[in-house]
């Protein structure tokens, strides 16, 4: 029997329309880059990755990075975004890069 819920709930318990999914990322830069060069490829992910597909990246690092990629609003990270994401890491030649499947970031 399939529960009847009201939207203020809905919202609150982050269900159905409100559903929120995303991905966990990992990677490592090589030990003899600089400073510069990570700044440079942070700042370049961020701007031609995260920012033009409206998502969200929480996370930090030095040489090994992880973090959680979500979108700015409440909505669903897609395969695409998954995708798009671990492209440009793969590009980028990192030596260990690992993208998880998308999963409900507030139930899974």
């Amino acid at each position: 029997m399939a529960k009847t819920r009201t939207r203020r709930l809905r919202k609150k318990l982050r269900v159905d329309e409100f559903q929120e999914f995303g991905f966990d990322i990992n990677w490592t830069f090589e030990e003899s880059i600089s400073e510069e060069d990570i700044d440079k490829a942070v700042d370049e992910f961020i701007e031609q990755v995260i920012e033009p597909r409206k998502l969200g990246f929480h996370g930090g690092g030095h040489k090994m990075w992880e973090g959680i990629i979500a979108t700015q609003e409440i909505g669903k990270c897609t395969e695409e975004d998954v995708a798009a994401v671990k492209a440009f890491w793969e590009a980028k030649k990192v030596p260990q890069l690992e993208v998880s499947a998308l999963y409900d970031i507030w139930w899974g």
